[in-house]
């Protein structure tokens, strides 16, 4: 049980058609939406969740797949864990929230929903927060050995079913915890709370969980990247403000410059790196308020 995490706030669950989204929703002003990455949901958050809350109505689901959230069947493609799927499922969630705009900020597979999102309904946002990656196409057509190396689980993960669920399932807690430790700045697991860990550890231990994981990294090897490239060659851009964050030598830097990378991508790109790994959330969540929060109330008196 998480309730103690995010005190005061409201649990919900939201039918999208395709899925059924799990949410945690609280504070006050305008909405906001924060998406998780790999391994994680939406308990990921509870640190800075808080402060947020002052000035922001939260809406924290659990992306499909993952969490408390339904794990939709497989369709041709593997299009079910694709981000323009996700994408709707947000876009549901806050249409029945009667959201015509907000704010989202993204980490890992969560930031490539919300640029997928900014790409597929340009009027919904007002502003983008993207968390420690460069977009789908840009990871997978600057390989390197040491970009290799460190995103080994987009291969791994990708390879037809049921190879890594086999592979992982044997011993999910072991892969769960040598991965968020491995991603982490210091190489172990003191960054995250047991209650929190807890967490992580079921979405490897629930097969169909696990599955769905396996299946996010399927259409990102697919449909995500078919899906950018199509925009990428037509020159779309996202035209919202859009504040990319990333741990300093981490993944997005072994890729290149990564603001460079996202003003390919987008008209109006600004952001910094900071002291943290892959999970500055949880890592630094002070540094990471401190470099996120300015973006966010700009339009605030």
């Amino acid at each position: 049980m998480t309730e103690d995490l995010f005190p005061g706030f409201e649990t919900r669950i939201f039918d999208t058609g395709a899925a059924r989204i799990y949410a945690r929703i609280g504070g006050s002003g305008p909405p906001l939406v924060l998406l998780h990455g790999y391994p994680q949901s939406h308990v990921c958050w509870h640190r800075i969740a808080p402060k947020l809350a002052e000035h922001f109505t939260l809406i924290l689901p659990d992306l499909r797949g993952y969490g408390e959230s339904s794990c939709p069947a497989d369709e041709p493609g593997h299009f079910a864990y694709s981000k323009r799927a996700m994408a709707v499922d947000v876009i549901a969630m806050m249409d029945e929230l009667e959201h015509e705009t907000f704010r989202l900020v993204g980490h890992d597979r969560g930031a490539r929903v919300a640029y997928r999102l900014a790409l597929d309904f340009p009027d919904r946002l007002d502003r983008l927060g993207i968390l420690d990656i460069v977009p789908t196409y840009d990871v997978w057509t600057r390989i390197s050995p040491a970009l290799a190396h460190k995103t080994y689980h987009w291969m791994f993960l990708a390879r037809p079913h049921p190879l890594p669920e086999r592979l992982i399932g044997n011993d999910a807690d072991f892969y769960a915890e040598t991965t968020l430790a491995s991603w982490s700045q210091s190489g172990d697991l003191s960054a995250f709370g047991e209650q929190a860990l807890a967490c992580y550890r079921a979405n490897y231990a629930d097969p169909a969980r696990l599955h769905a994981m396996c299946e996010d990294y399927r259409a990102g090897a697919t449909c995500d990247f078919d899906a950018d490239r199509r925009d990428r060659d037509a020159g779309v851009k996202i035209t919202c403000p859009v504040h990319v964050i990333y741990g300093n030598g981490g993944f997005p830097e072994l890729a290149g410059d990564p603001l460079e990378i996202w003003r390919g991508w987008a008209e109006t790109v600004s952001g910094a790196g900071i002291d943290a790994g892959h999970f500055a959330h949880e890592e630094n969540p002070a540094a990471l308020l401190d470099a996120l929060m300015p973006f966010l109330l700009h339009d605030e008196p």
